[in-house]
């Protein structure tokens, strides 16, 4: 029957890579611009600048880590390893809302484009009322609830069919987004639209509308797919070589991509849309619409058919990690035993798969846009950065013997700034979305308890003593971010730019208690002692 634990180890380098680019290019390409261009003007330029650099900084501690522990689900166990049970448990928990809720997301965004093709009865998928944004329409959710299922039956059977198919898809998502961009900027550029601002009149950058566009616009949501080949690692071949190669390359490639996209999308706007400026843009398939508007048919007609592909390879990758990241949570003693169970012949977690998709329909269903659900995603990502280069500082100190396959020089400055940031992001979000996701951190914290009741007082005092820094953290940056600038829905306490000046001071000192908060936990002690029984600590 097969070990009922084993993961296969079925991914080789490339098909890892085109992992990573398939979840980063999913449906952010299809409105990422859009949306960053509501917010930020042409200053949306300068949002995925930013938002790349950011990533890349936060990649540097997930690369580091995901060569040293190669295991299905990696993000979910470094906090476990560095600081206990309570900080993995509030890191698997982040982690999984995350990446569940791309899956509904995405399939969202493929009846949201079919929305536009020229039928009344396509047209009924995707409803405007009279204030407030677009919605899926009940008929629409029920398309999407049927491609969520698709996503679903693709990794079914196993993640070779799914590494198979994903890396068909991923150079089909490559090809028509570089695509597209090329021939809006040949066909109908208007240079003129980058002097025109955010609500009319001449451009000027806004900093705080820039900023919140990394946090929120779907930058963070569409780079956040760098993720998928940390958590797949366990099924990689030659981690310690691979899994860096797919997370760097696909970030680089991606963010060429969507710098293109959004030039593209600044430039081909007609002029006459922009009378009531950038903010005043409203599309239910933005490209497309772009496309038709400069007689493109044959591109309006890719477009339409891309709007299946991309979102269902990412809707399919996040399904496989969805499950990946479940499994980690078991095997960390914080989910039900039966969602950790590998189907011996498909050697993927199923059982975690179905619940996955029962979540999804949740989501689905209570989030009917696109822009809704993706704004809660990328603020539920922004947390689960915040974990991992603490944990990778940690881990330097409390492991200084264990093999790194990978060892990113200069860490103990990159990975502070990469907290920094992380921190940043999560002002940037705006009051109150920070108070809401800490809310959202809070309500599972009594099914931790409820688990460890039956653990020693020894055990239990050095979890909570190793989670202390992160819950006095959130609570500082929830005030901050209720008593800041006005600018970022905040109080008004505290001035713009002081605002930033509080928060990232508040970053690095919460940075050195949560590095001197780590220490030998029973799962990392236990992770050494299988390194060293496998021969995996000499290699």
């Amino acid at each position: 029957m097969g070990d009922p634990s084993a993961i296969r180890r079925d991914v080789g380098a490339i098909a890892l890579t085109f992992t990573g680019l398939g979840s980063i290019i999913g449906s952010g390409w299809l409105f990422g611009a859009w949306r960053a261009a509501q917010l930020a003007g042409p200053a949306a330029v300068y949002a995925w600048i930013i938002g790349a650099a950011i990533i890349l900084l936060v990649a540097l501690a997930y690369a580091e880590l995901g060569a040293m522990f190669p295991e299905s689900g990696g993000p979910v166990r470094y906090g476990h390893y560095s600081h206990g049970s309570l900080l993995g448990f509030i890191g698997g928990w982040s982690a999984w809302i995350a990446v569940v809720s791309v899956i509904p997301v995405e399939a969202e965004a493929s009846v949201q484009y079919m929305s536009s093709w020229p039928w009344s009865w396509a047209h009924a998928l995707y409803v405007r009322p009279a204030s407030g944004a677009g919605v899926l329409s009940d008929a629409g959710l029920g398309f999407a609830a049927v491609l969520i299922v698709g996503y679903f039956l693709l990794n079914y059977w196993g993640v070779r069919l799914f590494a198979r198919t994903n890396s068909v898809i991923t150079l089909f998502k490559l090809v028509v987004p570089a695509g597209t961009a090329i021939a809006l900027i040949a066909t109908g550029f208007h240079p003129g639209n980058f002097h025109r601002g955010i609500h009319g009149g001449p451009q000027t950058i806004d900093f705080a509308s820039l900023l919140t566009a990394v946090a929120t616009s779907g930058i963070v949501f569409s780079y956040n797919g760098f993720q998928s080949p940390v958590n797949l690692a366990g099924e990689a071949r030659s981690p310690g070589r691979n899994v860096p190669l797919a997370i760097f390359g696909s970030i680089a490639a991606s963010a060429i991509v969507y710098l293109l996209l959004q030039v593209a999308f600044l430039g081909a706007v007609p002029t006459a849309a922009l009378a009531g400026g950038w903010a005043a843009l409203d599309y239910s398939s933005p490209f497309a619409q772009l496309a038709l508007a400069l007689n493109l048919n044959w591109l309006a007609l890719l477009l339409y058919a891309d709007a299946y592909i991309s979102p269902s390879g990412t809707g399919a990758t996040y399904t496989a990690t969805g499950a990946r990241i479940l499994y980690a949570m078991e095997r960390n003693g914080h989910a039900p035993g039966v969602l950790g169970r590998v189907h011996p012949r498909a050697g993927v977690p199923r059982i975690a798969m179905w619940f996955n998709l029962a979540v999804a329909y949740v989501f689905l269903f209570f989030f009917r846009g696109w822009g809704q659900l993706a704004a809660v995603i990328s603020v539920a990502t922004i947390v689960t950065y915040l974990i991992v280069p603490i944990s990778v500082l940690a881990l330097r100190r409390t492991a200084p013997a264990r093999h790194r396959p990978l060892r990113i020089p200069g860490l103990g400055i990159l990975a502070p700034a990469a907290f920094v940031f992380a921190t940043l992001l999560l002002y940037w979000a705006r009051w109150p979305a920070t108070g809401e996701i800490a809310l959202l951190l809070i309500l599972p914290l009594p099914l931790f308890l409820s688990q460890r009741v039956r653990a020693d007082r020894a055990t239990l005092r050095a979890d909570l003593d190793g989670a202390a820094w992160f819950i006095a953290y959130f609570a500082a940056i929830v005030a901050l971010s209720w008593a800041g600038s006005r600018r970022f829905d905040g109080r008004g306490y505290i001035p713009f730019g002081w605002d930033q000046l509080a928060v990232a001071v508040a970053a690095v000192l919460f940075c050195g208690w949560g590095v001197r908060s780590g220490w030998r936990t029973p799962a990392l002690v236990e992770a050494e002692a299988d390194a060293v029984a496998s021969g995996d600590a000499r290699r």
